[in-house]
């Protein structure tokens, strides 16, 4: 199930890519800052470095579905409290670099939303899951696959910065 989640992905990213205009070596520009298609001149082996990326562009992950925990029904006020303790730790392993990319799904579904944590093993990220408070609470709980994607995503901290006007 997993390789076919990961296959899909990349599968998706394919196809925005060329529904963008990628083919060949083009050059699609988004905007005067942004191309969705660097020709392959564009390569930046410091950044890939950095990034700790393979020969694809790409590095281990774990992605976390966050699903509805055994313990749903505590009042308002708790609930809330929780939330906010969530949403802290969110905060402090994005600040911290362990946590690339999390979000809610919409809905009231049983899987509530995804972490995608910058750790290249399960353990690490279970690890990184226990200090969550809503799952110390049973409100949520994490269901983790070690993921392969791409090793730009943890840029993306420092752009969503630069858009966002709120933090919750």
């Amino acid at each position: 199930m997993n390789q076919v989640r990961s296959s899909l992905f990349v599968f998706i990213l394919f196809i925005m890519l060329t529904a963008a205009g990628c083919s060949g070596s083009e050059n699609y520009e988004a905007s005067a800052d942004v191309s969705l298609c660097p020709a392959e001149t564009d390569f930046n082996e410091q950044l890939a470095e950095e990034l700790g990326a393979d020969d694809y562009g790409m590095k281990r992950y774990v992605m976390a579905f966050l699903k509805a925990g055994p313990n749903r029904d505590m009042d308002e006020t708790e609930a809330m409290e929780i939330q906010r303790a969530h949403l802290n730790n969110i905060r402090r392993m994005a600040e911290k670099g362990d946590l690339v990319l999390a979000g809610p799904f919409m809905g009231n579904g049983d899987i509530r939303g995804i972490y995608i944590f910058n750790v290249a093993t399960v353990e690490e990220a279970r690890e990184l899951t226990n200090t969550d408070p809503a799952v110390e609470a049973g409100r949520l709980e994490m269901e983790l696959h070690p993921w392969y994607g791409s090793a730009a995503l943890i840029k993306v901290n420092d752009i969503h910065a630069t858009i966002s006007k709120e933090n919750p």
